[in-house]
């Protein structure tokens, strides 16, 4: 048709529009916050509801330096800013440069007041969270049967241990019915034994969420004796089941890494264990073969026969040495006897000719002295019969045998008379 225009004229013709009129340049707009997500990039995009429609809305992340609070859902505020077109996707959106906070929702106060109530009543307390089981066999999954959560869990568990047993609960999560759907299917998955429940659904806004803010839904993961991992949109969405839940997992694909026991890392840390341990055997080894070798090095130098041999070394060692001290102490003494030898002729000598004229002198004075001198004259030496010089006649009584000394022998007899010297 001549008369046909294309989707970007029509876009662009409907942005002009847009950007004529006045009031949508600079307006103001009162709502609830709903379906909020901060960007990576900086962005804050969110939905403005209240009881007859919706409006998209976008805060680049230029115009957050006026934002004094941070941006939830169920926040009444007031948005100023820019209606306009976006070309791409031919529609419109309101542009943020000003957030006020004007009130909270209904949902938003609703959701206070129960968090308020089940905390009170010690449903949050951490003496009621139970542990994890870390090697987890058989886990349990209370989600929709489609959509991204159902399939990141199935997949990241696959991938972390393809031995794990996944048990699927269908249940509603969003809608009428869904409260119930969900308490029946943690109720029936409880009743099953499992090691553990993942409990949740992927992002949306806080209408799409509200299941998991009921007391049923609440009061049935308190009372479930299976440990539950609560997974509930996105990490920024906080629900009341994160709060009664043993642990809050931020997305579902991270519910599945808390529940499920990641076998190839567990393969991968068992074979550098094993490699570990290996090196360590082996140092030990070597370690005690070098002190084994060492050991034995050690008894050889001590052993007795290795001794004996050192001390027959040392034995003929000092056996030399004493033999040279000998040998020259043996000297020593030859030659000090020789020098004495002569010293001693050279006095003897020396008092020879003194020492003979006075022995000569000596010798005829022991002459002139000597008894043999007066026998040879004549004279006797009479003695009694023990030998004992007589020098009186009361000595010898008659009877009695005497001995005479003579010069050339002596005599034997026998006194028969004494008789006394005249005075």
């Amino acid at each position: 048709m001549a008369d046909a225009y294309s989707v970007t004229q029509v876009n662009s013709y409907i942005k002009n529009m847009f950007t004529q009129d006045f009031l949508l340049r600079r307006l103001a707009v009162k709502g609830e916050v709903s379906n909020c997500k901060y960007h990576t990039s900086g962005h804050i995009y969110f939905t403005l509801k209240d009881s007859g429609g919706t409006l998209s809305a976008v805060m680049f992340a230029g115009q957050r330096k006026g934002l004094k609070f941070r941006l939830e859902e169920g926040q009444q505020v007031v948005v100023r800013g820019t209606v306009d077109v976006y070309e791409r996707d031919g529609r419109y959106q309101l542009y943020a440069s000003e957030i006020e906070l004007a009130g909270r929702g209904d949902l938003f106060v609703r959701f206070e007041r129960l968090r308020d109530e089940l905390q009170e009543m010690g449903m949050f307390a951490p003496e009621y969270k139970r542990p994890i089981p870390r090697y987890a066999g058989t886990v349990g999954i209370v989600t929709a049967p489609t959509g991204a959560a159902v399939r990141d869990i199935i997949n990241i568990s696959r991938r972390r241990n393809p031995y794990v047993q996944l048990i699927l609960y269908p249940a509603l999560v969003q809608g009428e019915g869904a409260k119930d759907s969900i308490v029946r299917g943690i109720r029936t998955l409880d009743a099953m034994g499992l090691d553990v429940l993942i409990v949740g659904r992927g992002g949306g806004s806080i209408e799409d969420l509200w299941a998991f803010n009921e007391e049923a839904v609440a009061r049935a993961i308190f009372a479930c004796s299976t440990p539950v991992i609560s997974a509930v949109g996105h990490e920024t969405d906080v629900t009341i089941a994160d709060y009664v839940a043993d642990l809050r997992a931020p997305t579902p694909s991270a519910a599945a890494e808390l529940a499920v026991f990641d076998y190839g890392r567990f393969h991968e840390d068992l074979e550098v264990r094993r490699r570990r341990l290996i090196r360590g055997i082996q140092y030990r080894t070597e370690k005690m073969r070098s002190r084994l070798k060492h050991d034995a090095l050690q008894i050889k130098i001590y052993h007795p026969r290795h001794q004996l041999r050192e001390m027959q070394q040392r034995l003929a060692e000092l056996e030399e040495r004493l033999q040279v001290r000998i040998d020259v102490r043996i000297e020593y003494e030859r030659r000090h006897s020789m020098m004495a030898e002569e010293r001693l002729k050279r006095v003897i000598g020396e008092r020879t000719g003194r020492d003979a004229q006075r022995l000569a002198l000596l010798s005829e004075r022991l002459w002139g002295l000597s008894p043999l001198r007066k026998l040879a004259s004549g004279y006797g030496f009479v003695t009694d019969s023990g030998g004992r010089r007589l020098a009186s006649i009361t000595q010898a009584p008659p009877g009695s045998m005497i001995g005479i000394q003579v010069t050339d022998g002596s005599l034997t007899a026998r006194v028969l008379e004494r008789q006394e010297a005249e005075r």
